[in-house]
């Protein structure tokens, strides 16, 4: 799930309007970083007697962010539940048991109509929003000389942890070495590999020349959505809503023109989009 930031805002943003948030994370794992992606069954199962401990409180109302944790959620009685999923928890490896929650919940909210067609129950559709004074364009070159990139050389930004199996890393390479070949050019494949804070990541976008994700699932991918608030030109898998989002951005990037494409079907893609970046003009 990348890293929470979205959820983090969103509880920021809740209580500027008033609203008392209390957080309970699931042991061996962090709010806010990808130690979430490694936690294990027992984690979940330890997880249990912290979640009855905190009913006995009074609150309003239980929200469960992410499929795993709403049998916890569901497991009290004293108030309503709201379950969120994120995407991989409805597609992978438990998405029966997310459904199976999703059905117990008393509201359930989804990142795509993709999501919700999947589901057996009524949802509403609430993708994660983007910070725009956050993600927003710069020049290419002054993000390339932060980060010490080479200005002659195309940069491939995945941003995905590579080590996670839906991301499809192994693709994106075959992807970068067939573009190579093709433009006999130097494309460097950038991997911040969810190693780099979330704050950080508007500087890598500006500094690339296109952002690539070959997942092979998705819900409502924030990254596409964080890029092209960059104007940074996606090349994706018709994954979440990748395409919708891809062929709706109209800001003009702060040094020279862009296209966004997706969908590839060959490295056409990546060589188009690096082809294009080749003629920017910076400001």
């Amino acid at each position: 799930m990348r890293d929470a930031t979205f959820y983090l805002n969103q509880v920021r943003a809740l209580e500027d309007v008033g609203v008392n948030c209390e957080t309970l994370s699931v042991p061996g794992s962090t709010i806010g970083t990808d130690a979430a992606d490694n936690r294990s069954p027992v984690d979940y199962l330890r997880f249990f007697p912290q979640v009855f401990d905190e009913a006995s409180t009074e609150y309003d109302v239980v929200h469960a962010n992410y499929g795993l944790t709403a049998p916890h959620a569901l497991a009290q009685s004293s108030c309503p539940v709201v379950l969120t999923l994120w995407g991989s928890d409805l597609f992978g490896e438990f998405g029966w048991l997310s459904k199976l929650c999703a059905r117990r919940a008393d509201a359930v909210i989804v990142m795509s109509e993709e999501m919700d067609r999947e589901l057996p129950c009524e949802s509403t559709v609430i993708p994660h929003g983007v910070d725009f004074e956050q993600f927003a364009p710069v020049p290419q070159e002054r993000a390339q000389k932060q980060l010490g990139w080479d200005s002659d050389a195309h940069h491939v930004l995945f941003p995905s942890p590579i080590a996670r199996e839906e991301k499809d890393f192994p693709r994106s390479e075959r992807v970068v070495d067939a573009a190579r070949s093709r433009l006999d050019a130097d494309i460097e494949l950038q991997t911040p590999n969810g190693e780099i804070p979330h704050g950080e990541m508007p500087v890598w976008m500006n500094a690339a020349d296109v952002l690539l994700l070959t997942s092979k699932r998705e819900g409502f991918p924030n990254t596409v959505k964080e890029a092209l608030a960059c104007n940074l030109p996606v090349v994706s898998t018709d994954v979440g809503v990748s395409r919708r989002s891809s062929t709706t951005s109209n800001r003009p990037r702060s040094d020279g023109p862009t296209t966004n494409s997706s969908t590839p079907s060959s490295p056409r893609s990546v060589t188009t989009s690096a082809r294009t970046d080749a003629n920017r003009s910076p400001t």
